[in-house]
């Protein structure tokens, strides 16, 4: 609404509920022509009177608009339509495995913080033991915009999974490159050299990463699995121009006491590939 210019007396306008009247059922879309009865209302102010009557007035104009084209158009029930939704939705299964893990996958219509212009993710899972829960997720929070999601368990550790375009990597995806995988990204040494300021906070150093693993998936997609000082483990794959890559970070007692519960979180990461 355009601002009320200072002549129409604003400390009349605040106390007169005419004017709270207006506004409650001007949000609502339900007019009902307002009638300024208030004591507190200033009725010898020539301002105010004038403001009330430009009220009433604005509200029998509208009233009978609003009237016809809820005829014109009918009562219409409200649906839901799962489309983009920021922030969290429930994406842990149910029930456990036979060894006790939940899986999280994630669910469809979820954005994330990615920003304007992403089109829909695709899915990915992985497990987790009992006891881990979604926790928000911010621009501050290492991997900025691009970080998708994250789990904790303050007992056993940290994961995020980092959505990120391949031009990070790739200069130019060229209209002939249909199907982009981390072979087109580039080597492991690369893809973590690229990825770890964001994912850790700094620059990879010199013996810093202590094992690599390449494999291919029973669904054809090609992932890069690295073990990381000190205790960070890591997994990556690439998919409809963008690289997904999951964290798994936790202190010296967490890894002592749940390191192999961690590489299980590490090695179910899968993403869904492109057809």
């Amino acid at each position: 609404m355009a601002p009320i210019a200072p002549s129409l007396a604003q400390g009349h306008i605040l106390r007169c509920p005419a004017r709270v009247k207006f506004i409650a059922s001007s949000s609502s879309r339900r007019f009902v022509a307002p009638r300024c009865t208030s004591l507190r209302c200033d009725q010898d102010s020539p301002a105010a009177r004038e403001v009330c009557t430009t009220f009433a007035r604005r509200e029998a104009l509208i009233a009978p608009i609003a009237a016809a084209a809820t005829l014109a158009f009918g009562a219409r029930p409200s649906q839901a339509i799962q489309g983009l939704i920021a922030g969290r939705i429930p994406g842990l299964s149910k029930q456990p495995d036979e060894d006790g893990f939940y899986m999280y996958t994630r669910p469809e219509g979820k954005s994330g913080g990615h920003g304007v212009g992403w089109s829909e993710i695709p899915q990915y899972q992985f497990k987790v033991p009992k006891g881990w829960d979604e926790i928000p997720v911010s621009i501050a929070d290492l991997g900025g915009t691009e970080i998708d999601l994250r789990y904790q368990n303050k007992e056993q550790g940290d994961v995020a999974v980092v959505v990120a375009p391949v031009l990070r990597l790739i200069d130019q995806v060229g209209p002939r490159v249909v199907k982009i995988t981390l072979r087109e990204v580039g080597p492991p040494q690369r893809v973590i050299e690229g990825f770890a300021p964001e994912l850790f906070g700094r620059p990879l150093d010199e013996g810093d990463v202590l094992n690599t693993e390449v494999a291919v998936r029973e669904d054809g997609g090609l992932y890069y699995l690295w073990e990381l000082k000190p205790h960070n483990l890591v997994a990556a794959t690439a998919t409809k121009n963008r690289v997904f890559i999951l964290t798994v970070t936790s202190n010296a007692r967490q890894w002592k006491k749940h390191a192999d519960e961690l590489r299980v979180i590490q090695k179910s990461f899968r993403v869904q590939q492109e057809a």
